[in-house]
């Protein structure tokens, strides 16, 4: 006779949060944006220092506000279309601390 064995595997799979996940993002006047985190943390970024200033490289062609109204969050990220994105975790540390991020550049 054959001896059963008993899975010791844990069928449901544990899944990690970390706080600074995006999971929000909208498009305010001015090119800022509104964002909320895994733990709930919510502030305001103002891109537009990095998005007018002078070495704004890949970002210039956010100056369209109907571009940069396309963000969007993917992969907990602030995202825009053609692969441009923000660092979650720097954008996080700001915001947990004073409730509001400026990107300069």
């Amino acid at each position: 006779m054959r001896q059963r064995t008993r899975s010791t595997k844990n069928s449901t799979a544990r899944v990690v949060r970390v706080p600074w996940r995006v999971v929000k993002v909208s498009a305010l006047p001015k090119h800022r944006l509104l964002v909320r985190f895994a733990d709930g943390t919510e502030g305001e970024v103002d891109a537009s220092p990095m998005v007018f200033g002078k070495k704004a490289g890949v970002f210039e062609r956010l100056r369209d506000a109907r571009q940069f109204a396309e963000v969007y969050v993917e992969g907990g990220a602030v995202t825009w279309p053609g692969g441009l994105d923000l660092a979650p975790d720097a954008m996080y540390d700001e915001i947990k601390s004073s409730g509001r991020w400026t990107i300069k550049r």
